[in-house]
């Protein structure tokens, strides 16, 4: 039997504190156990005549393929929109168009830039709304990282987590309450000009205080390593940075996750597991890394038993699934 929280139905997904703490590992339980439904051979029908709009103002492959799959996979439907194929936002406004799509859509995820967009989606829409990602917060994201981390270690209590980067970016964000939420004691390890913002780190850290955790910022990478269960990184320029490529790969080669940094956590060969959301740049065969080399993690670690990135990119759609099915569905199934 799926069981989730009644009080998920129609709810919509902001931020990480969009949810109660026992509401976020709900969705999480949730999750793993449509994913072992679907590896079983299982398909349901918890989304049927479900239909979910999908604007992107940011290309992707994750958060794109995910949300149509898990749609489809319950018996519903997803259509991608862009700016080029709505007026959204320059012809017609974000509150109007929310309120044509409500009418039509049963659900809308977004991906873009600003997080009042996603914000103004939901409060006019009159449907769940799901941000896919902002500037500002990558929910979606954090919840198949927590899914992964438990797949991993059994648990999420208790298991360390660090970030290593850009400490201020929206998966850093979301990572960072996501961890404080769970009871997961994180800390950010990150060069002083990309340090989280002050009011997003004492949020974290209150809640994480609540959970027997505690939110720490380091700039010295191995030691903020120290007893690390989970490395993760990211991009070191988000997207509508690149002006600023040269400027961070000079400010964060040194944080740069290599064997050496997952050595320095003193669980290499034990309970260790590398995450990065993707797409990363570890390789040689993008126009950045041809020319600078490897940037935020070396192949030597993304190819390495320890890291799990494929298992969190596929958790992307299950999470998802979660999302979708707790909100539209008030019933259980089988």
């Amino acid at each position: 039997m799926l069981t989730w929280m009644p009080e998920l139905y129609n709810r919509s997904l902001m931020r990480m504190t969009s949810f109660t703490d026992a509401e976020m590992l709900n969705l999480v339980d949730l999750a793993a156990q449509l994913k072992a439904r679907r590896r079983a051979g299982v398909r349901g029908d918890l989304l049927h005549r479900r239909q979910i709009a999908l604007i992107f103002e940011k290309s992707s492959t994750r958060t794109r393929n995910s949300a149509v799959i898990a749609a489809r996979d319950e018996g519903g439907g997803a259509e991608y929109l862009t700016r080029p194929d709505i007026h959204f936002g320059k012809k017609e406004s974000v509150k109007d168009t929310a309120r044509v799509l409500g009418r039509i859509y049963d659900g809308i995820l977004f991906r873009g830039f600003s997080q009042k967009t996603v914000e103004e989606l939901r409060e006019y829409s009159g449907v769940p709304v799901w941000n896919g990602l902002t500037d500002d917060f990558h929910p979606t994201q954090i919840l198949a990282d927590l899914l992964t981390i438990k797949e991993s270690f059994g648990t999420l209590k208790g298991v360390s987590v660090a970030y290593v980067g850009d400490g201020r970016n929206n998966v850093a964000n979301s990572l960072m309450m996501g961890c404080a939420k769970a009871g997961m004691p994180y800390t950010c390890c990150a060069p002083g000009e990309l340090r989280p913002d002050g009011t997003l780190l004492a949020e974290a850290r209150e809640v994480a205080r609540g959970n027997g955790a505690d939110v720490r910022v380091c700039e010295n990478p191995a030691e903020g390593v120290e007893g690390a269960n989970v490395i993760y990184t990211d991009v070191w320029v988000s997207m509508g940075e690149e002006s600023k490529t040269a400027e961070r790969i000079k400010l964060l080669r040194p944080y740069q996750v290599n064997m050496d940094l997952m050595k320095a956590t003193g669980n290499l060969g034990g309970r260790l597991i590398f995450l990065h959301c993707l797409p990363a740049f570890h390789d040689f065969n993008t126009d950045v890394t041809r020319e600078c080399g490897a940037l935020e993690v070396t192949d030597e670690v993304f190819e390495s038993e320890c890291s799990k990135v494929f298992d969190e990119s596929e958790n992307r759609m299950h999470t998802i699934k979660a999302l979708f099915v707790s909100a539209l569905n008030s019933r259980e199934a089988l």
